[in-house]
């Protein structure tokens, strides 16, 4: 394993580890603001847990792309037709 390698290890790690303290503090907010019965402060901590939640799957997905780049391209395909069938639906 080259040192390349154990840098993007290393960041994907932390990368993975910022996200997941994003989403308990999107949950602890959202706690909170079920607590003192806040749509404001349940809406804002749902936002930031769900938007880390998307990051982390961005991340996973990049990585696996980088792994296996054909099933990528294959994917990236896939959903740009079902996209073009529902955009394209009047």
């Amino acid at each position: 394993m080259s040192s390349h390698d154990i840098d993007a290890d290393a960041n994907h790690l932390a990368d993975k580890l910022e996200d997941k303290g994003k989403q308990l503090a999107g949950e602890a907010q959202k706690q909170f603001g079920d607590f003192v019965d806040s749509p404001k402060h349940q809406i804002k901590g749902a936002a930031r847990k769900y938007s880390a939640q998307a990051g982390e799957v961005v991340s996973d997905v990049a990585e696996k792309i980088k792994e296996n780049p054909l099933s990528g391209l294959i994917a990236a395909g896939a959903i740009g037709v079902v996209l073009g069938l529902l955009l394209g639906r009047k």
